[in-house]
């Protein structure tokens, strides 16, 4: 059926089942619309959100499923906000074909289409990621009631105003993740004000979602401490990110010595872990920012909040304006993605070690060169 559902025909990989195990899957695509950009995907990155997704680890998945967030096409014009330029980033939220992080380079366009022409590269992103109805670009289901399909696949479909400018200077691979995990932490840093200078800010997590935000910390001028699990992680923390200091969060006394020393913390670990050294480490007033996702509930001390009036939030990705915003500014301060680019046929080896987090920091998929389209 879903390979049926629309005229044109496309091809990915997706899992049939809560097994996550990922394989050649044909589908279809809509065509396209008098407002819609196409274009053929190049690379996709692979964010732990898949992983959840595939596995239902938070429930609500339906399969066949193809991964790959875009980000949103939603049902509220009023939450759109348009992203311009010759070279794009795609961000729009079909059937359950994966895609989180997709780049790609425009085929065809609408008739009414005013921002992009054939050729230039693609990706498809004010507040649409907090609007009640939008619909996700995968393990969703469009007006029409067909399922929305990812990025690990060979082309993508969204009406142009999701669509992000990429600024020729950003190499496409490692520009794909910065639509998940950059976006991630650049907006919560914007939004809860921990983004002036001399601020000291901690990032717990030093992963895919964590390396990015002591890149922008950093290039906000902010002193940064990572705080991990890991202390084989240290050097590369201080020595190549830029990290001013690093914590073991398993060493009491480490946590003890940095009390009160921190405005802000981005906390990007979605694994289950306590919250009540975190919140030690807060100045009063601090914020403690949730952009990670455990599959089960954090216990949250009540008393840790009160004393010293602290405050814990959270934050998902961003709206087009932001996101355009945050290109821009990675443009400006060189800001990519560390990342290894990966085959199609290597993902669900990939899965699995972005489980145990062995990857430094984001899997991208080669798709241009390794899809290989099934007869």
């Amino acid at each position: 059926m879903a390979k049926h559902e629309h005229p044109v025909a496309a091809f990915g990989w997706a899992a049939r089942d809560s097994s996550g195990h990922l394989s050649p899957f044909n589908f279809s695509r809509r065509a396209t619309g008098e407002n819609d950009v196409t274009f053929k995907v190049l690379y996709c990155g692979i964010c732990h959100s898949d992983l959840h997704n595939i596995r239902n680890e938070w429930g609500g998945s339906t399969y066949p499923m193809v991964p790959g967030y875009v980000n949103f096409e939603l049902n509220f014009y009023n939450c759109i906000a348009a992203l311009t330029n010759s070279n794009a980033l795609f961000n729009v939220w079909p059937p359950n074909i994966l895609r989180h992080e997709v780049v790609g380079v425009v085929t065809e366009v609408g008739s009414k289409v005013t921002k992009f022409k054939v050729g230039d590269k693609s990706c498809a992103n004010d507040l649409e990621n907090y609007c009640p109805d939008m619909i996700v670009t995968y393990n969703s289901k469009y007006n029409d009631g067909t399922t929305t399909h990812g990025g690990y696949s060979n082309i993508m479909v969204a009406d142009e105003h999701f669509v992000v400018a990429i600024p020729d200077s950003l190499p496409l691979d490692g520009a794909a993740p910065l639509l998940c995990a950059g976006i991630t932490v650049y907006s919560p840093l914007r939004y809860y004000g921990l983004d002036k200078p001399g601020l000291h800010v901690g990032v717990v997590g030093l992963g895919g979602l964590g390396h990015m935000a002591v890149k922008f910390a950093k290039a906000m001028g902010l002193k940064v401490t990572v705080i991990s699990t890991s202390p084989s992680k240290k050097q590369e923390a201080i020595e190549r990110l830029g990290a001013d200091s690093f914590l073991d969060s398993r060493d009491q006394e480490d946590m003890q010595s940095a009390n009160g020393t921190m405005d802000g913390i981005i906390d990007t670990v979605s694994a289950i872990h306590p919250l009540q050294p975190l919140l030690g480490l807060l100045k009063s007033n601090g914020k403690l920012v949730m952009v990670g996702a455990p599959s089960k509930p954090l216990q949250l001390p009540a008393f840790s909040l009160l004393i010293g009036r602290k405050a814990v939030g959270g934050s998902i990705i961003g709206g087009l304006k932001e996101t355009q915003e945050m290109i821009n500014f990675a443009s400006e301060h060189g800001i990519v993605s560390d990342i290894e680019v990966i085959p199609m046929d290597y993902v669900n080896k990939a899965m699995e070690r972005l489980e145990r987090a062995d990857v430094r920091y984001r899997f991208v998929i080669d798709i241009e060169n390794s899809l290989k389209i099934a007869a």
